[in-house]
């Protein structure tokens, strides 16, 4: 297994893996083990990819995309609605006293783990990559939970060492906003 920045090539499995997990994809009965909200096209993570450097993916020894993380800036972010959201009333959340703001944070996720490799320790990876792959262009990472997900927020919170910076609710659901420092 190999941790590095996503390339061209993997477009195709990254497609495959959002779709398999995407929330309106997987029976409700396995919705506890996670899921994707978000829809993101090909040319997205293609801009993603090339303009951020913004896609951390998990390949097995076959060079198949068996995990990933997405990080952009909020300016990359903005064209979707929830994000919109984010930005109009990020500066109300904190991390160690510390008002977060675009210019000093980046959206991370959503990230996701094929099924069979789920407790292998690639989610550890996976973030650590990303975090350390925007550290020197943000102090914080900033990433949101929906609340109907506890096998996100248990990740984020235990593995990835994530603080809870508060809640909001948009489009009825409600969510819990994650920061950490990326140094």
């Amino acid at each position: 297994m190999e941790i590095r920045y996503a390339v061209p090539s993997d477009l195709n499995g990254l497609l495959n893996l959002l779709k398999d997990n995407h929330i309106n994809s997987i029976p409700e009965e396995e919705k506890k083990n996670g899921f994707i909200t978000t829809n993101i096209t090909k040319e997205q993570l293609y801009s993603l990819m090339e303009n951020e450097k913004g896609i951390t993916v998990a390949v097995n020894d076959s060079n198949h995309v068996i995990g990933f993380a997405l990080a952009g800036s909020w300016n990359f972010w903005q064209s979707w609605p929830l994000f919109t959201y984010m930005i109009e009333h990020l500066e109300s959340f904190k991390l160690n006293d510390q008002i977060l703001t675009v210019e000093n944070s980046y959206q991370y996720g959503p990230v996701c783990i094929d099924k069979q490799y789920r407790n292998t320790g690639i989610f550890e990876k996976l973030f650590s990559f990303s975090l350390k792959s925007m550290a020197d262009h943000y102090p914080y990472m900033i990433t949101f939970i929906n609340q109907v997900n506890p096998r996100s927020y248990a990740a984020h919170t235990k593995k990835a060492k994530m603080t809870e910076s508060g809640t909001f609710d948009w489009n009825n659901n409600h969510y819990w906003l994650m920061a950490i420092q990326t140094k």
